[in-house]
C-alpha cells in the first residue's frame, strides 16, 4: 500500500486492529428516519466513542462540523428509495473529484448479489475501486440483501464477502450469522459487521457483535441499534467496551444499565 492508502486505513482501524464505525446513511433510501431526522444532533454526543462516521456527502455537508477531526467513510451509491420498485438498481451518486474536495478517508457502497442486479452493482464496485486506488482512497462494500432476510446465512454471505475482496475491496461490512468465523476465514480483507434492524433486546445486540469479534471481525458499523438506543451513548460506550476493551456481553451491559441509573 502507498502511504496515503496506509494512512487512511490506519485512521479507520485503530492499532488494536478493531474500528467501530456508525452508520448514518439511512436517509439515502430511507428518508428522515426515525430519531435521525436532525442528524448534527445525533451524532455529536455519540463521536468521542467510535471511530469513523458513515455519511451521504448531503448530510456531511449540511450537519457536521468541518472542524470535527473523526473519519468520515462516504456513502457513494443510490438511486433507490424503500418505495421503489428495487432496492438493488443503484448507480454510483457521487464523483472521484468530490470525494477527494470532501477530504474523506474511505468511500462505501451496496452490492446485491443473487439479485436482479447483481452484475450492475458488482461492476459499481470494481468501477470504484479502479479510480480510488489511483488516489489512496479505500473502498468499503457493504454485502446489502434488501428485502431477502433469508439470505443472511454463512454460506450466501461467504461467497458475497469473497467477491467483494476479489474486486477490490478493502473493507466489506456484512451481516452477522450463525458461523460467523467461516465468512471472516475466507475474506482475505477486514470484515465489519452490519448491525440491521432494531431491536430493543441490548444483549442481543451486544451478543452477536460480541460473537462476531471473537469469530475474527475487524468491528462493526452499527447504527439504528446505537441511535435509536433509549441512551445512545451509553450503548455506544457499551460497544466500544466489547471491541476495544474485551469487554463481554454482561460487563457491557452493565455500563448501560449504570447510565439508566445515573
Amino acid at each position: 500500500m502507498d502511504w496515503g492508502m496506509q494512512n487512511r486505513m490506519a485512521r479507520l482501524i485503530r492499532g488494536d486492529g478493531h474500528c467501530f464505525f456508525l452508520a448514518m446513511d439511512h436517509g439515502y433510501f430511507l428518508g428522515p428516519t426515525h430519531r435521525l431526522e436532525k442528524p448534527g444532533q445525533v451524532v455529536t454526543p455519540l463521536l468521542p466513542y467510535v471511530d469513523a462516521v458513515f455519511v451521504t456527502r448531503g448530510v456531511l455537508r449540511s450537519a457536521f462540523d468541518p472542524a470535527m477531526d473523526k473519519p468520515i467513510i462516504l456513502r457513494v451509491s443510490g438511486g433507490t428509495s424503500i418505495v421503489g420498485a428495487n432496492l438493488a438498481n443503484e448507480g454510483i451518486t457521487t464523483s472521484i473529484q468530490e470525494i477527494l474536495r470532501l477530504n474523506v478517508s474511505a468511500v462505501g457502497l451496496s452490492v446485491f448479489v443473487g439479485s436482479e442486479y447483481e452484475h450492475q452493482t458488482l461492476m459499481n464496485l470494481a468501477g470504484l475501486v479502479n479510480e480510488c486506488e489511483a488516489y489512496g482512497i479505500p473502498v468499503m462494500a457493504v454485502t446489502a440483501v434488501g428485502k431477502e432476510l433469508e439470505k443472511r446465512d454463512a454460506r450466501y454471505l461467504s461467497m458475497a464477502c469473497r467477491i467483494c475482496a476479489e474486486l477490490g475491496a478493502r473493507t466489506v461490512k456484512t451481516y452477522w450469522c450463525e458461523d460467523f468465523d467461516k465468512v471472516v476465514e475466507s475474506c482475505p480483507v477486514p470484515v465489519v459487521i452490519a448491525g440491521g434492524p432494531k431491536t430493543d433486546d441490548d444483549l442481543s445486540v451486544l451478543n452477536f457483535v460480541y460473537d462476531g469479534m471473537q469469530c475474527g471481525a475487524a468491528g462493526v458499523n452499527l447504527g439504528r441499534n446505537v441511535w435509536q438506543h433509549k441512551n445512545p451513548p451509553a450503548m455506544a460506550q457499551a460497544l466500544r467496551a466489547i471491541i476495544h476493551e474485551g469487554a463481554t456481553p454482561k460487563q457491557a451491559n452493565e455500563i448501560i444499565l449504570a447510565a439508566a441509573q445515573a
